[in-house]
């Protein structure tokens, strides 16, 4: 799957979201509907997400140095990590806050009809939004479920797009039929439920961007696909026996480290190997583009070794080999 940055979705989002909630804000103004502000400052905080992303993006696109030998690319995680605290702060928490505070103080609409129309047209715009987001996914998506892709995709713009967007068309929906409640009974406390539900929704959103994120910054492995593919490479030239175990990280996005051992003849030189690698790392680099950054080591297979598995200890992370003398 594409690591593709989905920069049109990301730009479409902004530009929906500032028109979005210069509407709310100015139907707040009328109506007085907590429903309305709370849904003005999500836009509001949605755009300024948008640029969050842009900017990591570009940040992320600095060459390395010697104290960021790796590069950038994980600006693109924090960034969108920052995103999650943004949304489950500012959307989210405020939105709560307001919605206890109407239903505590409750007080009728005025000129109901703004409120509606602004719902209204927000609606058709988020949904303009929503739909790019969509079909920037299904150039990356390929056979995986939506819940897949989300969970899947090593780059977050696109399910962070695709969640906010799809949060905003559930909560302009929440807002309108709390608006509309309120005008019905002329009870300004559905409002207020409106308002709190929109909070909710907002901050289970950010909750699950953040566990996503959280991941990619921990760093993650490469697809079923991808090591598929690096592994099929390795082995395609007559220069390498076996591959005795390979291990693999996303740096960015669109930048994969390999790391791998590699069994060749007992009675190769030492040309012979170097020359062995130097194929095995072209042929990984030409089957998988995103593969910058490969190193290879040389060894003997050893029957013995392979049946005893893997060292725990050797595993970054795992078991301290002198916890026992602390």
């Amino acid at each position: 799957m594409s690591a593709g940055g989905g920069t049109k979705a990301v730009v479409a989002a902004l530009a929906a979201n500032l028109g979005i909630a210069v509407g709310k804000f100015v139907a707040f103004a009328i109506t007085r509907s907590s429903s309305m502000l709370a849904e003005g400052v999500h836009s509001l905080a949605d755009s300024g997400n948008q640029v969050l992303l842009l900017v990591g993006g570009k940040r992320a696109q600095r060459d390395a140095t010697p104290e960021h030998p790796f590069g950038y690319g994980r600006e693109r995680y924090i960034y969108g990590f920052l995103v999650s605290i943004v949304l489950f702060s500012v959307g989210g928490m405020f939105a709560i806050y307001e919605g206890y505070e109407k239903i505590a103080h409750p007080h009728e609409l005025k000129s109901w009809y703004w409120a509606v129309g602004v719902l209204l047209f927000s609606i058709v715009l988020e949904g303009f939004s929503f739909r790019t987001a969509i079909r920037e996914s299904n150039q990356h998506r390929g056979a995986l479920s939506w819940p897949q892709f989300i969970r899947r995709a090593k780059s977050p713009e696109l399910p962070i797009v695709l969640l906010e967007d799809f949060g905003a068309l559930i909560g302009l929906v929440l807002a309108l039929v709390g608006v509309s409640l309120a005008v019905t009974t002329g009870d300004g406390v559905w409002d207020g439920i409106g308002t709190l539900c929109i909070g909710v929704l907002l901050v289970l959103i950010a909750i699950v961007l953040a566990m996503e994120t959280r991941s990619l910054l921990l760093g993650e492995a490469a697809g079923v696909e991808t090591v598929r593919a690096i592994e099929t490479a390795i082995m395609a030239g007559p220069d390498v026996e076996r591959l005795i175990h390979m291990r693999t990280l996303h740096l960015g996005p669109e930048e994969l480290l390999v790391a791998a051992k590699i069994a060749v003849n007992h009675d190769d030189t030492a040309a012979e190997v170097a020359r062995a690698i130097d194929a095995a790392e072209a042929r990984v680099r030409a089957a998988v583009p995103i593969a910058r950054v490969v190193y290879l080591e040389p060894d003997i297979y050893r029957t013995e070794e392979a049946a005893r598995g893997a060292d725990p200890e050797a595993t970054p992370g795992g078991k301290d080999p002198h916890a026992a003398e602390h």
